[in-house]
């Protein structure tokens, strides 16, 4: 036999004929099944901050994958230098080791900006090939002052380019 529910007695309504009010007993032991909540629906401004969130968390993934230069729009001012080209002054190195410099720019040869004159430029190095110059030796005079500047990602290929002072 299917269980049956009693209401609840209101005091004030009144209770039909041969009613009676529900015992505590009764009450305890069959309660009115609650309904489930419905789930809430996420409001227009939680939908635009979800899609934000994701476009953000993409751009660090992509920061990370590429390097936060290649994502903000960064560029290497000397990728497209080549023979003939003028570099403009860059921080003074004060040994003849390896040493990190930025500010790297191709600018007209005739311009007061242009310190170094690029007689050549190799490409495909590795780190080792860069710091060892010898890719370099073959666009150098003897007794000549030269530079070698360098852009190459640890653990990849970059480029040299083989800099005279501009005369």
């Amino acid at each position: 036999m299917p269980e049956q529910v009693v209401p609840p007695a209101q005091p004030d309504v009144p209770q039909p004929a041969g009613a009676q009010p529900p015992t505590d007993a009764a009450q305890a032991g069959a309660s009115a099944p609650v309904p489930a909540p419905e789930p809430a629906r996420k409001s227009g401004r939680k939908k635009v901050l979800g899609i934000v969130g994701a476009i953000v968390a993409f751009l660090v993934v992509v920061g990370l994958k590429f390097g936060l230069g290649a994502v903000l729009g960064g560029t290497d001012e000397t990728a497209e230098a080549k023979a003939g080209d003028c570099i403009a002054e860059l921080p003074t190195t004060i040994s003849d080791e390896l040493e990190e410099v930025d500010g790297g720019k191709v600018v007209d040869c005739a311009s007061a900006e242009a310190t170094y004159k690029v007689v050549g430029r190799v490409d495909d190095q590795t780190e080792a090939q860069a710091e060892s110059g010898e890719a370099c030796d073959q666009f150098f005079q003897e007794n000549e002052e030269y530079f070698i500047f360098s852009n190459i990602v640890p653990g990849e290929t970059g480029y040299l380019l083989c800099l005279t002072t501009n005369s």
